[in-house]
């Protein structure tokens, strides 16, 4: 793998911030002229430390305002059981990442939901029904005062 240098971590910082800039203007951000700022980028695509460009969606317009941090235990820790648990959480949409984490839990989910209901909801009829779920401990998140997808260090 490649080692990024200053120039291309200002692009990913600079894309990072604001995704649908335009070529010219980030051009103008880093320090570049267009050409080559728009053959670095697509370089940095194609070495895959530039993946899909997403929208950042309102999730209050949307209908699931509230995120909710699930930690979850499995009865069995065993290969199968975890395959099938992540198979599963794959199908379900509201679940926006799912993470194997040490400690007390296996795993730690991040969920979008309407509220407690949407919550209880969720739980009875999405979360309770995969095989294998033995025990979850929930927090509702009371507010996101940071949110990015990736630290490019310096």
């Amino acid at each position: 793998m490649r080692k990024l240098d200053q120039l291309d971590k200002k692009i990913l910082r600079t894309l990072q911030k604001n995704g649908r800039i335009s070529n010219k203007e980030l051009a103008e951000t880093v320090g570049l002229s267009a050409t080559p700022c728009w053959q670095r980028v697509r370089k940095l695509e194609e070495d895959g430390f530039i993946g899909r460009c997403v929208a950042m969606l309102d999730a209050e317009k949307v209908g699931a305002p509230d995120i909710v941090l699930v930690e979850l235990s499995l009865e069995h820790n065993d290969e199968d059981v975890r395959s099938a648990f992540e198979k599963a959480v794959h199908r379900i949409p509201n679940i926006l990442e799912a993470h194997t984490i040490t400690g007390d839990f296996d795993y730690i989910l991040k969920v979008a939901v309407s509220g407690t209901r949407g919550y209880q909801r969720f739980l009875t009829e999405r979360l309770y029904k995969i095989p294998g779920v033995q025990h979850t401990r929930a927090s509702f998140s009371l507010k996101c005062s940071k949110r990015v997808q990736a630290y490019v260090p310096d």
